[in-house]
């Protein structure tokens, strides 16, 4: 029954199609010949046939092996390509932030990470999870020096308008019921070079999502993501420039007293 099972796994995912064909074919061929139903030349033919469908397949797999001892080839000498470990985005991130007990994020004005991500962090804070958020400081030059950094150092109010909408998240956040002090929010004096949500980062299943800034939002941010296990030293470093950034920024405060 598991042969069976097995069978049928593999055809519906079109796997070792080749060696079932070359099964099937080998039997038929068996059992016409054994009850002399077919001419020996009929028979000499489909066993021709039969072999060559399975040099097309050992050819087949022959190539994929090829492929895979290059790309590992490839690794093992550095030559990753880029495409390998950066993304436009981190389609999993509702998913897994759902199931972490300790969210640490840091951005410009976070924006749109905090829409995506309300819902969920007003969730864990409740459920007893702790929540640490930094963002650019909304008094004093650092808009401007944000506008200035996106090459558009005319337009303040940009970055100013995006912080009034992510403060008025922050304040649900903060004011969530049940959620006590578990949630912290910190302004930063700067402009950080890089996003970071760091979800579980002290346990062995945690990871590490880094956000390389662009300088135009209109072209997107590069993520890439990291992994105690697998990403050791970088893994540790950037776990460590997020508690360098939360040192420098300072306690927001009350929400009512936020600009």
């Amino acid at each position: 029954m598991r042969f069976l099972r097995r069978v049928g796994r593999d055809l519906s995912r079109g796997e070792n199609l080749e060696i079932y064909s070359t099964a099937l074919l080998s039997l038929a061929l068996a059992v016409l010949g054994a009850l002399d139903l077919v001419g020996g030349k009929t028979l000499a033919a489909a066993t021709l046939a039969t072999l060559a469908l399975l040099a097309g397949g050992l050819l087949g797999s022959r190539r994929q092996l090829t492929d895979l001892a290059e790309q590992v080839r490839s690794r093992i000498a550095g030559e990753v390509s880029a495409e390998d470990f950066l993304a436009h985005d981190k389609p999993e991130l509702v998913q897994q932030v759902r199931g972490a007990q300790d969210i640490r994020i840091v951005g410009v004005t976070l924006g749109r990470t905090l829409r995506n991500l309300i819902d969920e962090l007003q969730s864990r804070a409740a459920a007893g999870a702790t929540v640490r958020v930094a963002l650019i400081d909304p008094s004093g030059s650092t808009p401007a020096e944000a506008a200035r950094r996106s090459t558009m150092p005319d337009r303040p109010a940009v970055y100013e308008n995006r912080l009034r909408s992510s403060l008025d998240l922050l304040r649900e956040l903060v004011e969530t019921p049940g959620a006590g002090t578990r949630v912290e929010v910190r302004f930063l004096p700067f402009v950080p070079a890089f996003g970071l949500v760091l979800l579980d980062p002290e346990r062995p299943n945690g990871l590490i999502h880094v956000d390389i800034y662009s300088h135009s939002s209109a072209t997107g941010d590069a993520v890439f993501t990291l992994r105690p296990g697998r990403d050791g030293h970088w893994y540790e470093n950037f776990q460590s420039e997020f508690d360098r950034i939360w040192a420098f920024g300072r306690t927001a405060g009350a929400p009512d007293d936020w600009a």
